[in-house]
């Protein structure tokens, strides 16, 4: 949206989820939205242009220049990027700007005409000190000498960033003067882990979209110098580092294009095919796209292993489907490398939890129970959560906690034991080939 009248679909979508009844009871929004998005205000806190999402990767260059100067290296996701690159190519708006907000917080700003951000959005900035939970003035300096004036001020988990405005209030179907307290938001994930109830050590979430994330609460921060491993903070006032996938559902629609069948259709084909765990030797590394988790953006997708009846649809199908589950492990493996505890639970969210063989897969790859999650949009019902806490002046951490109802396991999987061994084979094939393809250190 580039002026600043809001979102019509998040206004028409609040009006179709409140019933009339409803109306009054209303006393608290939370915001969750996308990290990255660069959204840049002028003056008079108009939107300057379009917001510049986390998957446009104009800003690569940018982003290996910062990375360079920081001595940790950048991903183009990160604002601060696309903000260096906003200066270097449309010079007119980034004179303009005085504020920069993320998509979360521009909501914000539009409900309560005030400018606030957590930690938690803002750690996927690249300007914030994740350690201190405080801006980065150097980082901010290393893009320009105004960007540190551009960035809003940082909000407790359950601090209120203000009360809806009249008019956002007529525009959601609210009533006039009613009070409604608006939470500080957060990022997609952090909300989602408060959806889930995951907010322990030792609990970790996976999210099963068109690209895969895993991410896990942990008390103190994980720093990478490399890189791999994103050093975000959460909403509770925790930390919540994260890898990402390029990868994930969209690579097991190749296979599903390639071969005509349905996910059901070849799920159950490599269920009742007898194709093993580890698929006898096959590995796919499903980089179509190439790759976040490890670093290799000119990777591509690549099957090994084959021998005569390997290229069966459901060997094809559920090597993918284990290729993905490696490479969140590989990923999982990083954490612990930098002081992560071993994760104990994890909650699988997004499309792909409704595969039953991707649930077991991934409980035998890393040897640990899968809960799947009863809500859904577990990141909305993660903000919402984090409205009601801010609305009860409590902690998030505990709120969520006292109302785990919200974040209670829809189903579980349990590991099998009995393939812990061919999955600790296939993850060192997985690796081993990945490194031998790709990796230029090697």
């Amino acid at each position: 949206d580039r002026g600043d009248s809001g979102g019509g679909d998040a206004r028409g979508g609040v009006r179709g989820e409140l019933a009339a009844s409803a109306v009054s009871r209303v006393v608290s929004l939370g915001v969750s939205g996308q990290q990255h998005g660069m959204v840049l205000l002028g003056r008079s806190g108009e939107a300057l242009r379009p917001a510049k999402l986390w998957c446009d990767t104009e800003s690569a260059r940018e982003a290996d220049e910062l990375g360079a100067a920081s001595g940790v290296p950048m991903v183009p996701a990160f604002t601060a990027s696309k903000l260096l690159w906003t200066k270097r190519h449309e010079a007119d708006v980034f004179d303009a700007a005085t504020s920069l907000l993320l998509p979360a917080s521009y909501v914000g700003y539009w409900l309560t005409g005030e400018r606030g951000m957590d930690a938690g959005d803002a750690s996927g900035t690249g300007l914030l000190d994740v350690s201190a939970r405080a801006w980065d003035g150097a980082a901010a300096t290393r893009v320009d000498a105004r960007a540190r004036g551009m960035l809003p001020p940082l909000l407790a988990p359950s601090e209120r960033l203000g009360y809806v405005r009249d008019g956002p209030l007529q525009a959601m179907g609210l009533l006039h003067g009613q009070r409604v307290v608006v939470s500080a938001g957060s990022g997609d994930n952090a909300c989602a882990a408060l959806g889930a109830g995951v907010i322990r050590d030792g609990q970790v979430m996976i999210s099963l979209g068109t690209s895969a994330t895993l991410f896990g609460v942990s008390s103190t921060p994980v720093l990478d110098p490399s890189g791999v491993v994103c050093p975000f903070c959460d909403a509770t006032g925790r930390w919540l580092p994260l890898i990402c996938l390029l990868n994930c559902t969209a690579a097991v629609d190749e296979v599903r294009s390639l071969t005509g069948l349905s996910h059901a259709e070849l799920t159950e084909a490599a269920r009742k095919g007898g194709v093993p765990a580890g698929c006898g030797g096959v590995s796919m590394l499903p980089y179509f796209v190439g790759e976040r988790t490890p670093n290799w953006p000119h990777a591509c997708g690549t099957l090994l292993g084959l021998r005569p009846g390997s290229l069966s649809p459901s060997v094809l199908y559920r090597a993918t489907l284990e290729g993905v589950a490696l490479s969140l492990a590989s990923g999982a493996a990083n954490m612990r490398a930098l002081g992560m505890p071993a994760p104990s639970e994890l909650f699988v969210v997004g499309g792909g939890a409704r595969n039953p063989l991707w649930l077991q897969i991934i409980a035998d790859v890393f040897q640990t129970p899968v809960r799947t999650v009863a809500e859904e949009e577990a990141a909305a019902m993660g903000a919402a959560l984090q409205g009601a806490a801010c609305w009860a002046e409590a902690d998030v951490a505990e709120y969520v906690r006292e109302h785990t109802a919200s974040g209670a396991p829809a189903g579980g999987v349990e590991p099998n034991p009995g393939v812990a061994d061919v999955y600790a084979e296939a993850q060192e094939r997985h690796t081993m080939y990945g490194q031998r393809l790709f990796d230029a250190t090697v």
